[in-house]
């Protein structure tokens, strides 16, 4: 099995930006008609009235899902960042409709998260071609290292409920994540993003993956339902309750998984 590994070039790059494109993808185009196909088996289990959103965590109690978010090829590129021991927690659907209004406001993911120290990092894989006109994910370039910016409540077509103030970055310095289907993106936990509305006849989805170094602690009296999935190396701390590979192939996690959880981990 070929292994992906970052250059240091690379790895310095992500450290002072803040995140990553460009890689080799992850999946061929033959294998996202696959995964894109078998994605409706999920899509399958959404209840009336719910959008791509609520499949979040569902790695949990799909194995189709776990093996996608533990792709060797992204635990590669995420080891050089992380280094050698890391886990896996949170996974999630982000999904623009052609010529949707959704928008996902300017915010830090940290900032949600009950995890400490900050280590994680995030991956993007694109399950359809992304770019400016679909609405593809902003960042702001070295924004992770000015640490977490105060957010207030989002009124407007965002599907977060909150988002940075104005004023307390550059908007202008915004940096779209172009990607082909089947690549990543990576990004660090407290880098400052967002993504605009799909304007185009195009759907835009993407799958993140969430992936914390063995030495984060998650404040369980905020994320009493959080499971760790030891993905790569030895968990030296033993900090979190670790997470039971599913056997279904395509399952949904219950709802009552999330009504444990606080606002300040809905994401």
């Amino acid at each position: 099995m070929a292994h992906y590994s970052l250059s240091e070039e690379q790895k310095a790059f992500y450290h002072g930006q803040g995140y990553l494109i460009n890689l080799p993808s992850v999946f061929s185009p033959a294998e996202m008609a696959q995964l894109n196909a078998e994605l409706k088996n999920l899509e399958a289990l959404l209840e009336p009235g719910e959008k791509m959103m609520a499949i979040r965590e569902w790695h949990i109690s799909s194995r189709w899902l776990y093996d996608v978010c533990t792709r060797p090829q992204i635990l590669d590129y995420v080891e050089g960042i992380l280094g050698p021991n890391f886990y896996m927690w949170g996974s999630q659907f982000f999904a623009k409709s052609p010529n949707s209004k959704e928008t996902v406001a300017w915010h830090q993911d940290a900032y949600y998260w009950p995890l400490h120290p900050h280590n994680s990092v995030t991956i993007w894989l694109a399950f359809t071609d992304v770019n400016e006109d679909n609405g593809a994910m902003q960042i702001i370039p070295k924004s992770h290292k000015a640490g977490l910016i105060t957010h207030t409540s989002n009124s407007g077509d965002s599907v977060l409920t909150l988002e940075l103030e104005q004023g307390t970055f550059n908007e202008a310095d915004a940096k779209s994540l172009i990607l082909h289907a089947g690549q990543i993106s990576l990004h660090d936990d407290a880098i400052v993003h967002g993504s605009p509305a799909n304007q185009s006849d195009r759907w835009r989805n993407g799958l993140t993956v969430r992936y914390s170094g063995t030495n984060v602690k998650c404040d369980l009296t905020k994320a009493p339902q959080f499971k760790a999935y030891l993905v790569r190396g030895a968990d030296e701390f033993n900090y979190n309750p670790p997470g039971v590979i599913p056997t279904e192939p395509f399952a949904r996690l219950s709802k009552e998984h999330h009504i444990a959880s606080t606002d300040e981990f809905k994401k």
